[in-house]
């Protein structure tokens, strides 16, 4: 579903994807089958998404974004792209950024161009993050420090793997 008021000039959208109002998605994007772009999401033309991903609102994918499957990015989450920008002066190539398969990036984040958001790691609100994060781990702050680890399945751990229950899990 494409809704009426959305600007679309791709056609790479996978079947049961949804694009709400107010959303612009260039014609180079790829966004993967049984997506959710919601209301004022801009994705640019070197933009990959891929499939079952949610992108809640007020969220901007600029050229050098790849997001594999299974992705959510909370509302107003801010990506950059050039690490030195300059009005009307662009670079070669613009910074690569990866958000891999099953991660979470909480709402008010900020993702600094070049750097790789590791499989079902956890990003918490309002971070800001300044390096590669590994898989598997939880992430907060400004700038966001590693305070714990999660499962693929979305269980909280300490910094020592345990959860809640004082259970040491393997992950």
């Amino acid at each position: 579903m494409i809704h009426p008021l959305a600007d679309v000039q791709t056609e790479q959208i996978g079947s049961g994807t949804n694009v709400w109002q107010f959303c612009v998605v260039l014609k180079g994007a790829r966004v993967g089958a049984d997506c959710n772009l919601c209301a004022n999401v801009l994705v640019e033309n070197d933009v990959c998404i891929g499939n079952r991903v949610t992108v809640k609102s007020g969220v901007q994918l600029w050229d050098g974004v790849t997001v594999e499957d299974d992705v959510f990015i909370g509302p107003n989450v801010t990506f950059t792209n050039d690490l030195v920008p300059r009005s009307k002066r662009y670079p070669e190539q613009f910074a690569r950024t990866l958000i891999q398969k099953g991660a979470s990036i909480g709402a008010n984040s900020t993702i600094v161009a070049g750097h790789t958001i590791g499989a079902y790691s956890l990003i918490g609100a309002g971070s800001v993050v300044t390096k590669d994060i590994p898989p598997n781990t939880v992430w907060y702050g400004n700038p966001a420090t590693q305070r714990g680890y999660v499962t693929n399945d979305g269980r909280l751990l300490n910094m020592e793997k345990m959860d809640e229950d004082g259970n040491v899990v393997d992950i």
